[in-house]
C-alpha cells in the first residue's frame, strides 16, 4: 500500500495541540527559522569578508617577495661588481702590498672614500 502525504499523517512528528497553542508554536518556529536564516546569512558574509582580505593579504605578500628578490638581485649584482674592483684594485694597492696599517695621523675628508674611477651602477648620479 503506498505511503499518502496528507497531512494527517503524524507518525513522525507530535500532533499539534489544539487551538491557540498551535498558532504560537507555528509563530516560534518562524521566527526560529528566520533568526536561523539571518544567522547563516551573516555567517556566509563573515566567510566571505574573511576570504576576501585573506586574498588582499595574499596579493600584497606576493608583491612584497617580488620587491625583496628584486633588492636581492640588485644587491647581489653590486656585490658581485666590488668584488670585481676590490680584486682588481689589490694588485696596485701600496697600502695592501706593504701590509701595513695605514697610519693613525692620517684624517680622511668626507670626499677621500670617493673615487672616480670606482662607480657602483647602483649610485649612479
Amino acid at each position: 500500500m503506498p505511503h499518502s502525504s496528507d497531512s494527517s499523517d503524524s507518525s513522525f512528528s507530535r500532533s499539534p495541540p489544539p487551538g491557540k497553542q498551535d498558532s504560537s508554536d507555528d509563530v516560534r518556529k518562524v521566527q526560529r527559522r528566520e533568526k536561523n536564516r539571518i544567522a547563516a546569512q551573516k555567517s556566509r558574509q563573515r566567510q566571505t569578508q574573511k576570504a576576501d582580505t585573506l586574498h588582499l593579504e595574499s596579493e600584497d605578500l606576493e608583491k612584497q617577495n617580488a620587491a625583496l628578490r628584486k633588492e636581492i638581485k640588485q644587491l647581489t649584482e653590486e656585490l658581485k661588481y666590488f668584488t670585481s674592483v676590490l680584486s682588481s684594485h689589490e694588485p696596485l694597492c701600496s697600502v695592501l702590498a706593504s701590509g701595513a696599517p695605514s697610519p693613525p695621523e692620517v684624517v680622511y675628508s668626507a670626499h677621500a672614500f670617493h673615487q672616480p674611477h670606482i662607480s657602483s651602477p647602483r649610485f649612479q648620479p
